[in-house]
C-alpha cells in the first residue's frame, strides 16, 4: 500500500471493513428498503483502519514507475496461443 501512495502521490486509506464491495451492496440494500435512514448512516459507520501517505521523491516515483513498466512488458507473450492448460 505504501507502494502505490507513493506512485500515485496520494494517501491510500484501508477502512475497517475491507469487504467494501459486498458492503456497499448492502447499504445500498439497507437505504432501499429504510432499514438505512441515508448516506449519512453509512458514511457514520465507515471507520478508517490505516492509512499510507506518500513518502517519495518524484525522481524515485519515476524510477519505480519507469521499472514497474518495464516489469509489464517482460510479461507480454508470456503464453502461447496454440497451448491450451
Amino acid at each position: 500500500m505504501q507502494f502505490q501512495a507513493n506512485q500515485l502521490g496520494v494517501p491510500v486509506v484501508r477502512p475497517v471493513v475491507a469487504e467494501t464491495t459486498a458492503l456497499g451492496a448492502a447499504y445500498a440494500a439497507g437505504i432501499a428498503t429504510g432499514y438505512w435512514q441515508g448516506e449519512q448512516d453509512v458514511i457514520n459507520n465507515w471507520a478508517e483502519d490505516k492509512r499510507w501517505t506518500p513518502t517519495a521523491e518524484q525522481d524515485e516515483r519515476n524510477r519505480l514507475y519507469r521499472n514497474w513498466k518495464k516489469a509489464v512488458t517482460k510479461t507480454f507473450d508470456w503464453v502461447d496461443a496454440d497451448v491450451v492448460e
